[in-house]
């Protein structure tokens, strides 16, 4: 064991010690960015001064570091992708990379990674894409610290910023996404971690998952989209400290789920959203010890769910904080903070004595006619609450919180 770990040390010693570095400027005898990668040898690196670059697209088929300094641009002049990896163990690192061709029937990426593993594409800016970074049947691949910006102004015109298609084990960390359809996007994605990103002013959804399983998204901030998160037909999905403020609409949401089934959903913040999450037919989630405050519904929760907490969260400000569009009741309420709550603590153990109900009748009545939302605030619909609290009739019984806390969560 001993020989063989000597023997791969100095394997990986000669290949770094014979590494050579190449040179592309604008006016030197090295101009062409492919030129170079054609020429050079796996494990080279390729350094890139600034100035600006149009070619057709780059292909990368060895295990290179392509470095730019100051920024040099690789401009697609809007007809074709700009880079197509299709090695393993590349690094692309400080490009401006811009106007990517754009198709109604083929995915025109600036940056594509084709079936290659540990590929990392760091601190670079993406300006006037199709779609951003797109991965296929990737592996073990670091999107972080890039900069990706468009104008899309409709869904069917634009494409995602980072697009994740059959991949595993990807980390998506502390990038910018704005202008896009979709901020992020990820189907058949698998094992993966969204960390520390910024999803701000998508025509769509700041991140959107669909039949990916073993996620998570931690500590980004999804921000005046047309919706903040999607989350369908997927397992398995943490959803950490996350931020969804903003997201504003007739179907906007903070989080909209959808068939999906034994996730979290903990230590996040809903705020000024329309509605701050949506459940549909999901199963055995965990909604815990977050933050709602001053959205439309905090939460509207269909009869289609079943077997989901809501536990240890603070409902602050909030228009409605449940919402319904059933009678039948499948789902845990306990523990939660609500500012709405009436009731009394007469032996001082911080628990409320008497249920809290969180669904008001005007909530249900809103729920199945929106058109009612104009006598929002007016006298009779507060007299309608009153009544149903005096003789309840029209609201889930079993929808209830029997342990409500007289105090915010800290």
């Amino acid at each position: 064991m001993k020989n063989l770990c000597l023997a791969i040390s100095l394997v990986v010693f000669t290949i770094t010690a014979n590494a050579k570095t190449w040179i592309v400027r604008p006016a030197g005898p090295l101009q062409s960015l492919q030129e170079a990668i054609n020429n050079a040898m796996p494990g080279d690196t390729v350094m890139v001064e600034r100035g600006v670059y149009r070619q057709p697209t780059i292909i990368v088929n060895k295990p290179l570091y392509l470095k730019g300094i100051g920024y040099p641009v690789l401009d697609g002049q809007k007809k074709h992708e700009i880079m197509i990896i299709k090695s393993s163990r590349v690094v692309v690192e400080g490009f401006a990379v811009q106007h990517s061709g754009y198709s109604g029937y083929n995915d025109i990426a600036a940056i594509r990674i084709v079936n290659s593993r540990s590929v990392t594409i760091r601190n670079n800016r993406f300006d006037d894409n199709f779609f951003g970074i797109y991965s296929q049947h990737a592996t073990g691949c670091t999107i972080s610290g890039n900069e990706l910006r468009s104008n899309a102004i409709n869904e069917i015109n634009s494409a995602n910023g980072i697009h994740c298609w059959k991949s595993d084990s990807m980390q998506i960390l502390n990038n910018t996404i704005t202008g896009h359809r979709d901020g992020i996007y990820f189907e058949f994605v698998t094992n993966s971690i969204i960390k520390n990103n910024t999803s701000t002013g998508n025509v769509r959804y700041g991140l959107h998952f669909m039949f990916s399983n073993d996620d998570a998204y931690v500590g980004n901030q999804f921000k005046d989209n047309g919706a903040g998160v999607a989350v369908m037909f997927s397992k398995g999905v943490i959803m950490l400290q996350n931020t969804f403020i903003e997201n504003w609409g007739s179907a906007a949401y903070g989080i909209l789920l959808k068939e999906i089934s034994d996730s979290r959903i903990e230590h996040n913040r809903f705020v000024r959203n329309t509605t701050g999450i949506y459940m549909e037919g999901t199963n055995r989630i965990k909604v815990a010890k977050n933050v709602f405050h001053n959205n439309g519904w905090a939460l509207k929760i269909q009869a289609s769910c079943s077997d989901n907490t809501v536990t240890q969260n603070n409902f602050l400000g909030n228009s409605f904080d449940v919402a319904t569009n059933g009678s039948l009741v499948l789902n845990s309420f306990n523990s939660n903070y609500w500012d709405k709550y009436e009731g009394y603590d007469l032996n001082r153990d911080g628990v409320g004595d008497v249920p809290y109900r969180p669904v008001s009748v005007y909530a249900m009545i809103a729920e199945r006619n929106p058109v009612t939302m104009m006598l929002f605030r007016s006298f009779i619909t507060s007299l309608l609450d009153k009544a149903e609290k005096t003789i309840p009739g029209f609201i889930p019984e079993n929808l209830k919180d029997d342990q409500p806390r007289m105090k915010a969560f800290k």
